[in-house]
């Protein structure tokens, strides 16, 4: 057997919980919120945000299960390779990175973004070029690679101190969420009032909450992060599953308070209509002033942080894993001497991350667009991969040191399998409300003939390595133990 490099066990429970809370939260709850109501109104986007949560939730349960039994670094990649085998392992990977990679981009834009809102005159100096409609200042490119280059540090020095910080960061974001909300509920020139009418006029209802729940795999994407840093935990892997889902209720509910603390502000429909750069940021600070704005600032600069945090831990992880089955370079499952953390999968998830913002935050926009649906195909294994290992009754065991008999998980792993099918279906499917843009579509089949020619030049390496070791060098002892009861 070749050598299986592992990572120190050094995460706590309520630092896993701040990884899935505050990756699923990012930018996009202070940011967006304005352009959701443009599209479904408040009502509908809560509605749509509290249903994409439970269908979340479904698929939690595949997730909570597969983090107990195989605690392994790789996550969905190894979950696919369980089920399918080293071709689909390879797809669920290849998807998994890009999102991630992106969605660390976004965010890193996303702070550029606000102190441009905040700071215009400072930020809006060296203009080099436009694309896409988009003016590409030479400040706002070098404040996102500072902040990418100061958490790519942070996560060198290991998952301990990236871990407290982001507990931290969750708390204060929690915090400053609260205090808004509380703010703009009790100031005298607010209402609730101003939320009517619940849905946009210009659709029906149910396409309105439709083209929100099309955006949850997007919305809520980090949660699906905690079986990537599951091989870290110094805890039970069983606690994984109360964890996810106690991150996906705070997560479904931060984003309602936020659509309530902004829609109060104003009549919505006027505010959508007025196209402020930061509609949120603006409502804010008519009702509450500079203060409210610093409280807001600071929030979202919380959700900023504990994106680029909780995904650059995430992609480092999976590409950490894919490199000890051989399918990456094997320097990305080489560990950081001092810190013993997988440095190479940091860097480069750091420098790919440094060139987005040159392409302007629209061009940005269209690959994390499609990068929906690399999220959902990874829903999508893990959640068939449980299924196939649930099964409805003992009659149907054929091998009891793998399979499970819960029936009910069972018919949960198969509605979580339709629902990832359907977020897929959403934003391909033409006519439908979230159906990709032509931009989105080009960087989709773009990413897929990339990888297609990638795997095809690490095809032959990949499969020439026997099925039980490579069970071992994806799922460790367990893996290969469990290889070795079914032969005998």
């Amino acid at each position: 057997m070749r050598e299986r490099t592992t990572l120190k066990k050094t995460l706590k429970p309520h630092w896993v919980w701040a990884i899935a809370l505050g990756s699923s939260i990012g930018w996009g709850a202070f940011v967006q919120p304005t352009n959701w109501m443009s599209q479904a109104g408040p009502l509908g986007v809560i509605i749509g945000f509290v249903i994409g949560a439970l269908l979340m939730m479904l698929i939690a349960v595949s997730y909570g299960f597969l983090i107990k039994e195989y605690p392994v670094s790789g996550g969905e990649f190894a979950y696919a390779f369980i089920s399918l085998g080293r071709t689909h392992a390879f797809i669920s990977g290849w998807f998994l990175t890009l999102g991630y990679i992106c969605i660390v981009a976004l965010n890193a834009s996303a702070l550029a973004l606000m102190f441009k809102y905040v700071f215009p005159s400072f930020v809006q100096n060296f203009k080099m070029y436009d694309i896409a409609g988009w003016d590409v200042y030479f400040t706002e490119v070098l404040i996102a690679t500072i902040a990418l280059l100061i958490f790519a540090y942070f996560n060198m020095r290991g998952t301990g101190l990236s871990g407290r910080m982001q507990f931290i960061f969750c708390l204060v974001m929690l915090l400053g969420v609260f205090i808004l909300t509380t703010l703009v509920g009790t100031s005298p020139i607010t209402s609730l009032n101003n939320v009517q009418p619940f849905f946009n006029p210009e659709v029906t209802t149910f396409a309105a909450i439709i083209s929100i729940v099309a955006i949850a795999p997007w919305a809520y994407v980090g949660f699906d992060n905690v079986p990537q840093a599951a091989e870290e935990f110094n805890f039970s892997s069983k606690k994984a599953f109360g964890l996810i889902i106690f991150a996906l209720i705070a997560a479904a509910a931060l984003y309602s308070l936020m659509i309530i603390a902004t829609a109060m502000t104003q009549p919505w429909l006027g505010l959508v209509d007025e196209g402020h750069i930061w509609g949120t940021g603006a409502a804010i600070k008519n009702v509450l002033g500079t203060t409210g704005l610093v409280i807001l600032v600071t929030a979202l600069c919380m959700g900023i942080f504990t994106g680029l945090n909780g995904f650059i831990i995430s992609s480092s992880r999976l590409m950490f894993a894919m490199s000890r089955a051989k399918v990456l370079p094997a320097v990305f499952s080489k560990l950081h001497p001092k810190y013993k953390t997988p440095y190479a999968g940091i860097i480069f998830t750091s420098i790919i991350a440094m060139l987005a913002p040159w392409f302007g935050r629209e061009v940005l926009l269209w690959v994390v667009d499609m990068s929906s649906i690399g999220v959902s195909i990874a829903y999508l294994y893990t959640c068939y991969t449980a299924y196939t290992l649930f099964q409805w009754s003992a009659d149907r065991v054929k091998d009891p040191t793998i399979h499970v008999v819960a029936p009910f998980k069972k018919l949960l792993s198969l509605i979580g399998v339709v629902a990832s099918l359907t977020f897929i279906g959403l934003l391909l499917i033409p006519g439908s409300p979230a159906f990709l843009g032509i931009e989105s579509r080009i960087a989709l089949v773009t990413w897929i003939v990339i990888g297609l020619v990638f795997y095809l030049f690490k095809r032959k390496e990949y499969n020439a390595i026997p099925e039980e070791e490579l069970r071992y060098l994806i799922l460790g002892e367990k893996g290969i133990q469990k290889k070795s009861e079914r032969i005998s």
